[in-house]
């Protein structure tokens, strides 16, 4: 598993908000829905995405916007459009004054907006829940980014947008690995850019020496690691792995590691039957009590008091 990949070990798609948007100018949408993540595909047209803390950014086809929540922001056809619709949490949506929105209506299989033959068409994938895997890669994106069109060759849009109005048998489940996909794929164009400034522990996984004790931590997180044992499976020596890993992703091993199997556990936790035993075992720790005491030291709450907590 990798920094991107783990992103998606928390909030993977399973039932994500898809929709396709087909509108006619003037629009305006306002979003309040507190959603931890949001992907904007424009298929055709442009549209600007006018955040409540920073400049506006304009979308043209193949651009793709990932949007951090959960702060509200507003998509529209113009800065000076007023808002015409407001989604709410639990992708409701309303008039500003909260009434029904006479303006918008449903044009077939997850497809909304004001015109069926408008110019504008703009897919968007709504995340949901925020999972604790997800948290360090979340962190560090900024409350919007951009993936110009023309600066990547992905198929991904077209293909979502060809996908997305089909109702066949297992359709959710197909869209939900697209919208991975997509999200996947510009995620990493994205960091590949400098201007992103991509974090410490995401460059380290460029390094053959880190990036392989990275790889390692990740895959086999309930595995007794030791530095020793660590830096053996790297092909170095304890004390240049300790130092070079210290370097490039800015903590020792083993608190990493500590950090990473905590951010499983929670994670876990959460699953439909988990026990603490069973997932103390998944995740590295001998029993539920030293797992529920390095939960405890480092998150302030017990696995049990994490798990009753609504994300």
């Amino acid at each position: 598993m990798d920094a991107v990949a783990g992103l998606l070990d928390g909030p993977r798609a399973q039932g994500a908000f898809l929709l396709r948007s087909v509108l006619s100018p003037p629009w305006s949408l306002r979003i309040e829905d507190r959603a931890p993540l949001t992907l904007v595909a424009m298929v055709r047209g442009d549209a600007q995405v006018l955040p409540d803390e920073g400049a506006a950014v304009r979308l043209v086809p193949g651009d793709v916007a990932i949007i951090r929540g959960p702060g509200p922001y507003t998509v529209a056809d113009d800065p000076a459009t007023a808002p015409q619709v407001v989604i709410r949490p639990g992708q409701v949506c309303t008039t500003p004054g909260g009434q029904e929105v006479p303006e918008m209506r449903d044009l077939g299989v997850r497809t909304w907006g004001n015109s069926p033959d408008g110019p504008t068409m703009l897919l968007t994938g709504t995340y949901t829940m925020r999972g604790e895997v997800s948290r360090r890669l979340l962190n560090a994106l900024p409350p919007l980014l951009v993936v110009p069109g023309d600066s990547w060759d992905s198929p991904l849009v077209p293909l979502l947008a060809t996908e997305i109005v089909k109702d066949d048998p297992g359709q959710e489940a197909v869209l939900d690995r697209l919208l991975d996909l997509l999200l996947i794929a510009a995620l990493r164009e994205w960091f590949a850019r400098p201007e992103a400034k991509a974090p410490a522990w995401y460059r380290a996984h460029s390094d053959p020496v880190v990036g392989r004790a990275l790889r390692l931590l990740h895959n086999n997180p309930a595995e007794p690691w030791t530095v020793a044992s660590l830096a053996a499976k790297a092909g170095v020596s304890r004390a240049a792995l300790a130092r070079r890993f210290t370097e490039l992703v800015g903590e020792a091993p083993m608190s990493y590691l500590t950090e990473w199997r905590l951010a499983l556990a929670a994670d876990l936790l959460r699953e439909p039957g988990a026990t603490v035993g069973a997932v103390a075992r998944q995740v590295g720790y001998g029993s539920s009590f030293a797992l529920s005491t390095a939960f405890k030291r480092v998150r302030g709450v017990s696995p049990r008091e994490h798990r009753a907590a609504r994300t």
